[in-house]
């Protein structure tokens, strides 16, 4: 724990922001050093110009490297390009947009020259395939659209990222970030100058403006209750954290007339208003209590000037919820929100399921036996919730580090990639239908299933050690107990769509851990939970490295 977490930032931990600019396109990646390559992970690509991982070349590379894909998987409609506040992005997006013009693709670009949050590139996606009409999102035939967004969500500001969202709205699946990254390197290696580009991309025929705020937040009244919360009065806090959801906020109270205060309007790529992170750095987390320490010391107390406050991330795509009570950890507001949504959403058929990572608290499985609903777990990745939302099978999916979407109010699709505005206004319907803030709520759920202790930890692993904890099976758990109790599973595999983990999963009745590599750092990442309490919580860590390190063969 860094000894200024949770403190304002100070000059010296800010960015200096045209020396990260002018290292976007000064500085070229060694082709021969992988850390310097194009390597999507769950969110796609991401690194800082500083380090030679996020520069002009890559963004060439990449963007004709989802050229070409879609051109080989016939998708030939519009791509919808949206970037957030990073100072990496707008540099980003207009690399990108020269290259999708000398292509030749049509590319819908924000109409007011501004920031897009994540979700509203997604909705645009899908509802440009059919969402909300009667036929539903097609996601094959001619005219299918897809798109970009340039970001590299909550991480520091020095960062950039750039992600490929196909017709069906989520993020893409392996099989495309893998082909995309692939012919990236091999254009990396070859020539990336040799690439075509429009020099002056907003003047030829191919980039079109595109009213991303209003068709996003004019289609909200589908998705949330939204005359509840005004009926109720309910004040609203928002803090946009400095990202893309800045303007969509005072968009949304003055169109449906809500209580709502933006708290903070800033725009600054250096974030220099932010609070530093656990580790001392600027992120912006919203889920982290240090990131949000601004925000909570202004709900506070019997005073509070809001019922209900939110942030949200640079893109949007996750959320954080504070009431009087404090920052919600987000497994404890997940757990909240598919209770309410499920008993509250009579458009949602007796079949509809609910989704969750299967690093997330097992509180969500004891909620969702308790209404008598099917869970769907599967690996960490949003992707994976992306088949439930489309078809309407699952009407929630979340993940414990603040993401989630759900469906509109008639079962059908809204979002298939993380809506952390749709997240964060759920908290305010709930309060004016219930009466109860969320965290009230969470305390009756703790009442009814238990209280849990959720931790998540890191440990060393080499490279080789990192690749064997991948590929792991169940047989090489030889332990039958954790932490005093039967060992019930070993997946290596998500029940819910026998999916590859990635890593290890094990079960007792009352607890749990899942380890996983870092794609980024020579360490694995273990998350563990106990309905026993935090003393039975670090006895199930302690074991749990024990137990992967002989099924690494390291004990």
């Amino acid at each position: 724990m860094h000894e200024r977490a949770g403190q304002p930032a100070q000059p010296q931990d800010l960015i200096d922001v045209d020396a990260v600019i002018g290292a976007y396109y000064d500085l070229e990646p060694d082709v021969n050093d992988p850390a310097q390559m194009v390597a999507f992970g769950t969110s796609g690509h991401r690194g800082s110009s500083l380090d030679h991982a996020f520069n002009e070349a890559h963004i060439v590379a990449t963007t004709a490297a989802i050229v070409e894909y879609r051109r080989d998987q016939g998708f030939d409609g519009p791509l919808f390009i949206g970037r957030d506040t990073h100072a990496l992005s707008e540099p980003a997006w207009r690399t990108a947009l020269e290259v999708l013009a000398a292509a030749e693709v049509h590319t819908y670009t924000d109409a007011r020259d501004s920031f897009t949050p994540t979700p509203s590139v997604s909705h645009a996606i899908l509802k440009a395939n059919g969402a909300g009409t009667p036929g539903g999102v097609r996601l094959s035939g001619v005219g299918l659209a897809d798109g970009i967004v340039v970001t590299p969500s909550h991480n520091p500001p020095r960062d950039g990222g750039f992600k490929y969202n196909p017709p069906h709205g989520g993020p893409a699946d392996s099989d495309a970030t893998s082909w995309i990254a692939n012919r990236a390197n091999e254009i990396l290696k070859t020539g990336w100058r040799s690439i075509p580009r429009a020099p002056h991309p907003l003047e030829t025929d191919f980039v079109e403006k595109f009213d991303f705020l209003p068709s996003y937040v004019d289609s909200l009244v589908d998705v949330v209750d939204v005359e509840a919360i005004k009926g109720a009065g309910v004040s609203i806090g928002a803090d946009p954290l400095g990202g893309a959801s800045v303007d969509y906020w005072a968009a949304i109270a003055e169109r449906y007339g809500l209580n709502l205060t933006v708290v903070n309007e800033k725009v600054d790529p250096a974030w220099s208003f932010m609070t530093l992170d656990w580790d001392g750095k600027i992120r912006m987390d919203c889920s982290s209590p240090y990131a949000m320490a601004s925000l909570r010391k202004v709900m506070e107390g019997a005073t509070a000037p809001y019922d209900i406050a939110t942030g949200n991330d640079a893109d949007s795509d996750r959320h954080g919820i504070v009431t009087p009570d404090g920052l919600m950890n987000p497994n404890h507001y997940l757990a909240v929100a598919i209770e309410y949504l499920f008993t509250h959403r009579e458009g949602w058929g007796p079949d509809c399921a609910v989704g969750k990572t299967l690093v997330s608290s097992a509180l969500i499985d004891r909620v969702v036996a308790g209404m008598g609903r099917k869970l769907v777990e599967v690996p960490v990745g949003f992707k994976h919730f992306v088949p439930g939302l489309l078809d309407g099978s699952v009407g929630f999916g979340g993940e414990e580090s603040a993401g989630a979407s759900f469906l509109r109010k008639d079962g059908t699709v809204w979002t298939t990639d993380k809506d952390g505005i749709i997240a964060a206004l759920l908290a305010s319907e709930i309060l004016a239908v219930t009466g109860k803030t969320p965290s009230k709520l969470h305390e009756e759920q703790v009442s009814r299933y238990g209280a849990s202790a959720y931790e998540r930890v890191d440990a060393p692993a080499t490279k080789e050690e990192k690749a064997k904890l991948a590929a792991l099976s169940p047989s090489d758990v030889t332990a039958d107990k954790l932490a005093g109790q039967d060992i019930m599973d070993r997946l290596v595999k998500a029940p819910g769509n026998n999916a590859a983990i990635g890593g290890l999963k094990v079960t007792t009745e009352d607890a749990w851990f899942a380890a996983r590599p870092s794609g980024t750092e020579d360490i694995y990442k273990i998350y563990a939970e106990s309905f026993k309490g935090s003393e039975h919580l670090k006895l199930v860590q302690e074991e749990a490295k024990q137990v992967v390190s002989a099924a690494l063969g390291k004990a």
